[in-house]
């Protein structure tokens, strides 16, 4: 090996490390459920959400669950839940890639649970806005939803998918301040687009088609995006931004 290799190997071998560490660190902890029917997975509401019988206000709530099967390693599958004033039930915005098979748009809203264990996983919530401040953000929803310009794509990666979906979101409702995680893997993804907004609202990023860019934001930090597996940090919180981990720190 020569001494000019030498410098890039190391390199490369610090990089795959920070890559591939999370992921491995997440899938030797348990953390993740390798059970690979879905068809027999748990989709039983959890019981994190409001009950709409008792709670009257209007609600907006945003989860993650960790992806099906191995993909949980590395990834988050996300969510909106909406709940308008005196409604007896939610709705629940996501993209289902597996509908384009059906010839179906892959975005579905339906009258639905909101917190449901995804394929075995039970979810987190990642912001949670109630009362006039939810009234004032269910109609810009709904229009951000019916924009979603990918409605007749799907890919896993790099996107669009379903963290493109809710990034998308977030993008046009900055009120929900939404701080993504570094495992919703998808949510750089802005197609032919190079600069845009911070999912949360509050910086920008660049990205080239989701597989490479970085987000300097007050609520992200600075985060970067090596295909599609983000890192990052921020002082002002603070906190650690890891592949596979998540979040580590202050919210």
């Amino acid at each position: 090996m020569t001494d000019g290799m030498r410098p890039r190997t190391v390199i490369g071998i610090a990089a795959l490390a920070l890559i591939l560490g999370g992921p491995v660190l997440v899938a030797c902890s348990g953390a993740v459920k390798f059970n690979g029917n879905w068809r027999t997975a748990d989709r039983s509401p959890t019981g994190i959400a409001p009950d709409p019988k008792e709670v009257q206000e209007a609600v907006v709530q945003v989860y993650a669950a960790r992806a099906f099967n191995w993909r949980g390693a590395f990834a988050v599958h996300t969510w909106v839940a909406t709940k308008a004033r005196n409604a007896p039930q939610y709705r629940v915005h996501h993209v289902l890639g597996w509908r384009r098979y059906d010839d179906l748009p892959v975005v579905e809203s339906e009258s639905d649970f909101p917190d449901r264990s995804w394929y075995g996983q039970a979810p987190v919530i990642l912001t949670d806005v109630r009362g006039p401040e939810a009234e004032a953000v269910i109609a810009d929803i709904e229009t951000a939803v019916a924009s979603y310009p990918y409605a007749g794509e799907y890919r896993l990666w790099p996107g669009p998918n379903s963290n493109t979906f809710v990034g998308w979101i977030a993008r046009h409702v900055p009120a929900l301040g939404l701080d993504l995680p570094p495992t919703a893997i998808g949510k750089d993804y802005l197609g032919a687009k190079l600069v845009a907004a911070a999912p949360s609202g509050t910086g920008y990023q660049v990205s080239l088609f989701g597989l490479l860019g970085v987000t300097l934001a007050r609520v992200e930090g600075l985060e970067i995006n090596v295909l599609g597996v983000c890192f990052g940090l921020n002082p002002l919180r603070p906190q650690l931004r890891l592949p596979g981990i998540g979040i580590i720190g202050h919210g």
